[in-house]
């Protein structure tokens, strides 16, 4: 199944049981599945987000946006990220008031949906989850549904405490921590996210490591500088360099020793030489011995 399409049902069966949480929780006055509920409210526009990325991202590349689409995968993991804040705050606000103000609960109601929601939030879940660690889109989908799988659990464990034990307390506490599981997975996506944005130096990779590499590629080459490495998009590695060589040079067989180690040392597929037969043409002060990351 492709990427588009799992993402297609998970918004599918995300909405399903969004209907049901927030039925089952007004009839059961259960906080933890309103909070769900309204968690997955937003996660389902997420998810639809996240499929409109994916199609955006298959798009190829026109006249005015030469590397394609590929980064829309990036802005709507962001986008996502921002959204996961804003309904913790939420959440935390009302379990605060809950924990102030417990009110009845009908254990049995929240305990049958909140089962049926995890059920479904697992399923979403394992189709998700295999693309998550190379597609910023995926894991922005991912993190929605862990947060929904982590809410429909804490909806069953606070049905269980109050069907059991009569803590009411139960519901408002477990919605809040939670909703502190789902703070931590944000702000690492967001983290992720906006260091792609920014151009940073992808994940794992050195730039001095980089540059000393480069460096011993061929005997002809006698510097390395004006080195960038970058991310478009999760998986789509690009870099662009200068390469200063001795004389005489074959630069076409410097060429390809330059692309041979950015790919199979650094993944870097994309890459962009430009070949200083002499001094750097550069106006720019010290340029022999210029880096960037």
């Amino acid at each position: 199944m492709s990427r588009r399409r799992k993402l297609l049902l998970a918004f599918v069966l995300t909405v399903l049981v969004m209907l049901a949480e927030a039925g089952g929780g007004v009839w059961s006055g259960s906080l933890a599945l309103l909070a769900d509920a309204g968690h997955m409210m937003v996660d389902a526009l997420a998810l639809l987000l996240a499929v409109v990325g994916a199609a955006m991202a298959a798009r190829p590349a026109d006249a005015r946006r030469s590397y394609g689409y590929g980064r829309m995968e990036v802005l709507v993991g962001f986008v996502n990220a921002l959204s996961q804040f804003v309904l913790v705050g939420w959440i935390i606000y009302e379990a605060v008031t809950r924990l102030l103000h417990p009110g009845p609960i009908l254990s049995g109601v929240m305990l049958v949906v909140a089962l049926a929601g995890l059920l479904v939030n697992a399923l979403v879940l394992r189709t998700l989850h295999g693309h998550a660690h190379d597609d910023v889109n995926m894991a922005g989908a991912s993190l929605h549904v862990l947060g929904d799988l982590l809410g429909s659990l804490a909806a069953v464990l606070a049905a269980l405490a109050i069907r059991w034990f009569g803590w009411l307390w139960a519901d408002p506490l477990l919605s809040l921590l939670v909703s502190l599981l789902i703070l931590g997975n944000a702000w690492q996506l967001l983290r992720r996210s906006a260091h792609i944005l920014l151009e940073g130096v992808p994940e794992g990779v050195d730039s001095a490591v980089v540059e000393q590499s480069l460096r011993g590629a061929d005997p002809a080459i006698r510097s390395i500088h004006h080195l960038h490495v970058w991310q478009l998009a999760s998986g789509s590695r690009m870099a662009t360099l200068h390469a200063e060589l001795n004389e005489p040079a074959d630069g076409a067989r410097v060429l390809r020793a330059i692309r041979q180690i950015l790919r199979e040392r650094f993944e870097v597929e994309h890459v962009t030489v430009q070949i200083d037969p002499g001094a750097c043409p550069d106006e720019t002060p010290g340029c022999a011995g210029h880096r960037h990351g």
